[in-house]
């Protein structure tokens, strides 16, 4: 699978309400061990990561996950930049993902941001 569609299967995971879906598409693009920062959250493994995009669509009923950018790479290390569109159609968030890949090809690492830098 290709680098991008393994960031777009792991975007899709974000927007994905239902837990086993959710779980199946974190199968293809988070590796088991993975580690998932950004400000409100710091999360090791594929089940914590399950359970917490269902935390944030409890709080955020309806919203989604868009990415407003391609990926960029260079050896294990990615980055690539997103945005919430809550349920009537605003932007509530935007960030920038850092990231590294697992051997096997899988997200190992992602550390997001909010907002530009220095907010």
């Amino acid at each position: 699978m290709t680098l991008d569609r393994i960031v777009q299967t792991y975007g899709a995971a974000w927007c994905e309400p239902e837990v086993s879906k959710r779980r199946e598409l974190l199968e293809i693009a988070w590796s088991e061990k993975g580690q998932y920062q950004d400000p409100s959250a710091d999360i090791m493994g594929r089940e914590a990561l399950v359970d917490h995009i269902g935390d944030v669509h409890r709080q955020w009923p309806g919203a989604r996950i868009e990415l407003t950018s391609g990926v960029s790479t260079h050896h294990d290390k990615i980055y690539f930049s997103w945005r919430m569109i809550t349920a009537d159609g605003a932007t509530a968030i935007e960030g920038v993902d850092f990231g590294t890949l697992s051997p096997e090809g899988r997200l190992a690492q992602i550390i997001g941001f909010f907002g530009p830098p220095g907010s």
